[in-house]
Formats: C-alpha cells, sequence, structure tokens
C-alpha cells in the first residue's frame, strides 16, 4: 500500500488515498484501500500531512503477514505482448555504485544544466546493462525494464546525455579516485600503464579537424588485431590493486610511447600525487620517457618520479647481451608462486650507467646523456619452454609458407616472416612478390634460442631488491587481464557510435563498469573471477508470478559470497515485490 496524490481541477485540491498495486493479465492495476479526502483539510492538523500518511502506510506494509501459499491458475495465458522476466543481479552492482557515489557526481553536475532528462538514471542504466548484458545504447534502452529500477527518459535522450559525459569524462575519473581512496584505499605512488586499440569496421579514416581542441579520431595504425581497419587508442592507468585510475583515448596513428608522459603528468595534476612510479611493458621502454621520468633536467630532484620498465634483451646491445648470458653473478633464490609454493628463482643485477639519447626542448636535435639504473635480469624455465614453442609454430609456419607462398599475404603470414630470408609483399595487393629465392635464416633462429628463458627489467628504483622489482613488475599481468575483461566480458566493441564525443562516452562507460567491478572483486576478497560474478549476477533473476510475488530459479556460490558481504537474504524462492524493492535500494552494505 501506499499513497496517492492526484490533484483534482474543479475543486483546485489535492486528493488524498490510500492506494494498492497488483497484476493482472500481465498489466499493472491499482485499487484504493481508502479515500483520505483532501490535503488542504490536514493541514491544520498535521505539519506535514503527506510525510505523516506516507508513515502510516508504512507501517500498515510492516506488519502485514507474508501469505504461506499463492494461488496459481494453471489454465491463465500470457498477453501478446509480454516480458515478466526481471534481473536482480544488478542490485549488487548498483550498492559498488552508490559507494562511489557517482550519483551525487552527476546531480551537481545537472543543477547547472536546463534538461528535463535525469543524467544519473541514464548513466547507471548503462553501467547496469554493460556490466552484465553488454550490448548498444540503444538495446540498453529497450531492455530497460529488464530492471527493477524505473528509468524515464527517452532514446533521444541516451543519445543527448552521452555528448555530456564525454565532457565530465576526466572530472569523473579524478573524482572515482578520490572515493576508490576513501573505500578501499589506494597507493597513487605506483601506476601500471599500458595501451591497447579498438578497431572500426568503417572502409574510411575520420577526417583531421583544423580545432586545435582534442582531437582524436578514428585512423589506421598499428591494430592489436593486426587489422588494416581504423582503431582508436586507449591508454588505461591502474593502481596496485588492480583497480583502474585513470584513462585517455588518442587517434588511431599516433605512436603510443608519446602518449606515456602527458597522462601520466595530467593523473599528477588533477590526482595531486607528488611522486609516481610508472610500470610499463619494454614497448615503452624509450629514452625519452626514460629520461623525463627519471628527472634528468628536473630542477628539484625530490620531485622526481621513478619507472620499472621491461627490457628487450634481443633488442638489446651487445654489451647488454653478453652480460646476460654470462654466468657470473647469478644467484638462485626462492620465491612463492600464486598456489604459495617455493620455487627457485635465478636471478642477477647490477647498477648501470646507461648512455641515452633525448629530445631537445624543441623537439629536434638528439642530446646524449647518462642516467644510472638497476638492470635486473632472471631466468625461468617455464618461460624458455613456451618462448621455443611459439618459435617452434612460426617456423612450421615458415616452411609451410616457404612450400605455398601463394597461399599467404602479408596479413595471413603475421608472425613467421622474420624467420625467412628474400621476403617481400606487394603494397598494393600484400601478395608475397617473388616466392622463389625463399629460405629459412638459420642464424636469426640460433640467436634467438641463446636467450630462451632470460626476461630483463630497468628500474630507476636503484634500492630496490631483485625480489621486489619482480613483484612490482609482475603486477603489470593484472593491467593486461583489464583489457581482455573490456574487450571479451564487457564487449568494448564493436562500438554503435561514430561521433568523437560519443566514442568518448562509450569508452568511459565501460572504464565506469571496470572500475566498479574490480572494487566488487576487493570488497568480497577476490574470491570470485570476473566471469563467475558477471555470469551469476546475470543469472540472478525471476519471473513475475501473481499478487507481486516473483519467483527465483538460481542459487550459486557468488550469490552466497554477495549475502555474507553485504548482508542481504537472497536465499529465498519467492519474494514479495516490497521486499525486492528494499534490496533494490540498499544503501548502506556493512563491510
Amino acid at each position: 500500500m501506499y499513497l496517492k496524490k492526484s490533484f483534482n481541477k474543479k475543486r483546485n485540491k489535492t486528493q488524498l488515498s490510500f492506494v494498492q498495486g497488483y497484476r493482472k493479465d500481465g498489466k499493472v492495476k491499482h485499487k484504493v484501500i481508502k479515500n483520505l479526502g483532501y490535503l488542504e483539510d490536514y493541514l491544520d492538523q498535521y505539519d506535514d500531512p503527506v510525510a505523516h500518511f506516507q508513515q502510516i502506510a508504512k507501517e500498515w506494509n510492516a506488519t502485514q503477514e507474508v501469505p504461506e501459499t499463492i494461488e496459481v491458475r494453471l489454465s491463465e495465458k500470457l498477453p501478446d505482448q509480454c516480458c515478466n522476466r526481471k534481473n536482480l543481479g544488478y542490485a549488487i552492482v548498483k550498492i559498488i555504485y552508490s559507494k562511489l557515489q557517482i550519483r551525487e557526481f552527476f546531480q551537481n553536475k545537472q543543477r547547472q544544466l536546463p534538461m528535463e532528462y535525469n543524467l544519473n538514471s541514464i548513466f547507471s542504466l548503462l553501467i547496469f546493462n554493460r556490466f552484465l548484458f553488454p550490448s548498444s545504447k540503444k538495446n540498453a534502452y529497450e531492455t530497460k525494464d529488464r530492471f527493477f529500477d524505473h528509468f524515464n527518459f527517452s532514446l533521444d535522450d541516451v543519445y543527448r546525455a552521452l555528448s555530456y559525459f564525454s565532457r565530465y569524462s576526466q572530472e569523473l575519473q579524478k573524482y572515482l579516485h578520490t572515493r576508490v581512496s576513501d573505500l578501499v584505499g589506494r597507493d597513487p605512488g605506483k601506476a601500471y600503464y599500458d595501451v591497447t586499440n579498438y578497431y572500426f569496421e568503417i572502409p574510411y579514416e575520420d577526417e583531421d579537424s583544423p580545432d586545435m581542441e582534442r582531437n582524436v579520431k578514428r585512423k589506421k595504425g598499428p591494430s592489436k588485431e593486426h587489422r588494416k581497419d581504423p582503431i582508436i587508442q586507449m591508454g588505461l592507468l591502474m593502481d596496485s590493486n588492480g583497480i583502474p585510475m585513470a584513462f585517455h583515448t588518442f587517434s588511431g596513428n599516433e605512436s603510443e610511447k608519446t602518449n606515456l608522459i602527458p597522462a601520466i603528468q595530467r593523473v599528477k595534476k588533477d590526482y595531486e600525487i607528488g611522486r609516481i612510479i610508472v610500470v610499463a611493458d619494454r614497448g615503452l621502454n624509450t629514452s625519452d620517457n626514460t629520461s623525463v621520468l627519471s628527472g634528468v633536467n628536473a630542477s628539484d630532484e625530490q620531485n622526481n618520479d621513478g619507472y620499472v620498465y621491461g627490457q628487450s634483451i634481443r633488442g638489446a646491445d651487445s654489451e647488454f647481451k653478453k652480460w646476460v648470458l654470462e654466468p657470473e653473478g647469478y644467484i638462485t633464490t626462492m620465491e612463492k608462486n600464486k598456489e604459495g609454493k617455493e620455487i627457485p628463482f635465478k636471478h642477477k643485477s647490477r647498477l648501470y650507467a646507461k648512455e641515452i639519447t633525448k629530445k631537445d626542448s624543441h623537439g629536434v636535435r638528439r642530446l646524449k646523456m647518462i642516467i644510472y639504473q638497476k638492470q635486473m635480469v632472471y631466468y625461468s624455465e617455464k618461460y624458455a619452454k613456451k618462448q621455443k614453442y611459439e618459435r617452434d609454430k612460426a617456423i612450421a609456419k615458415a616452411k609451410d609458407l616457404i612450400k605455398n607462398p601463394t597461399k599467404y599475404t602479408k596479413a595471413t603470414s603475421y608472425g613467421c616472416t622474420a624467420y625467412i630470408n628474400n621476403i617481400s609483399f606487394s603494397k598494393d595487393t600484400g601478395e608475397i612478390v617473388d616466392g622463389r629465392d625463399l629460405s629459412i635464416n638459420e642464424e636469426k633462429i640460433a640467436e634467438e634460442s641463446l636467450y630462451d628463458g632470460y626476461y630483463s627489467i630497468v628500474t630507476s628504483e636503484k634500492e630496490l631488491s631483485d625480489q621486489e622489482i619482480r613483484n612490482i613488475y609482475k603486477g603489470l599481468w593484472e593491467i593486461e587481464e583489464s583489457f581482455k575483461i573490456i574487450k571479451s566480458e564487457f564487449k568494448t566493441r564493436p562500438v554503435f557510435v561514430s561521433t568523437e564525443e560519443h566514442i568518448e562516452a562509450h569508452f568511459l562507460i565501460c572504464f565506469v563498469t571496470l572500475l566498479v567491478m574490480r572494487v566488487l572483486e576487493q570488497l568480497i576478497g577476490k574470491c570470485h573471477s570476473v566471469r563467475q560474478i558477471r555470469n551469476s549476477l546475470a543469472s540472478y533473476s525471476c519471473s513475475y508470478l501473481d499478487q507481486n510475488y516473483y519467483l527465483f530459479d538460481y542459487r550459486d556460490d557468488v550469490i552466497l559470497t554477495m549475502e555474507n558481504t553485504f548482508e542481504l537474504d537472497l536465499s529465498k524462492k519467492i519474494m514479495p515485490l516490497s521486499e525486492i524493492k528494499t534490496i533494490v535500494m540498499y544503501k548502506d552494505a556493512k563491510i
């Protein structure tokens, strides 16, 4: 039962009544329980008549006993257009969304905006949908009734809101940094950075704009999927807990190597971080990035940042390669693997004065300079077997190409051409130009095999032990996993929008969805995988029975974990709508 207010135009008064909602033939109907008269007649009796009668309705609902049985008519049929199944797993996502206070962020922004639709309502729907049922914005809108929340806006409003989401992207990232720090804690002094890209199946590139403002375009570039389609690139910054800190996008034809420093500088300024250690793979280990992060030209040495980079051994200079293969200096210590079992760790390190060349302040001349870094190399038998296995596959493919050159093009021969002498491709067709003089590059194979199993890391943090360097760098796998989650679980592509603002908003939604998932993982102690969480919460759904009761048919270990973490009762097979709404509105989860 609830209090209903309806305005009587003839009497110019507000009618009050207690009303009970129910369903009949799949449609929501209402029955008046008691007419209370007019609001104006109660103004002398109560300070707030509406609040008074709402409290009465609330107390009445609390005293109603749940019936032991529900009458089900076996002959009852569904209407022609009917969808009585709803998801309740999103209530867990909504708890994290609420704890991050995203609603409050958009409420503050909307106070200054002339619009009738609710930005938070649209954003929350897109987050719930991306988390559980990733699809287009249009599909999210069309299936919004699968949730118990009411979303009162149009599809056009959804697309209008995307422009605002793009506008507030960096502000929201900064805001969420503070909320994550308060909620689960965060070490802002260590950041993991990596880049991926997303292809767009369009036959053209975006045209360049004379506008000097931010100009992210879909351009052809080095696609991670080795496709020729235009791409947009995403740089992702993550903390040591595996929770995203920030992201930025840039055009597909830009180098990922030149986008690292601007991203770090923006985050340091916005998040008010004094010093940051950047952890990145060897692809970002360039002289320019290293010199800036190590503070070669910094006026205040205390503000120098730091780095922990992967280092290519096969692409290093001859002196470094010689040092790696020399047996002197290697020691074997024990370290624990993921299962807690101690395994041997063969490694050595040195402090080294490395000469690098850096662009001058005008970006024209290259200046030589010396930086002091710690270099560490370790050997892994498991890694050696992996490298040999992958190389053997590529060699087998190379041999087949030499035998059947007409079967391959530049695209289909990816990964094996490095082991073939005299191979070239037509720029127009991508076909092999001349397949008669091809041979296996035995020297390259022999050279590579020397370094199987060796991996090197370089760092500005010279006081760190080899074990500490390795442990810090191992955290980089989580950002690689995050990209896999975004792409596979949250289906970042295909991107069903095309303007720059809408594309930015799309990536923001995916970023926040990942952040919500990572925070949820922290709160439950990382006892379930992302896929398990998603599948379970998507499956925790119910079907309407009768008299505002819903039938649940799913329960597993993930649901049990959510019950224990958030002190909810999700065990009931049948629940009334009033109890479901209590779960959906649950905000004060006790962690």
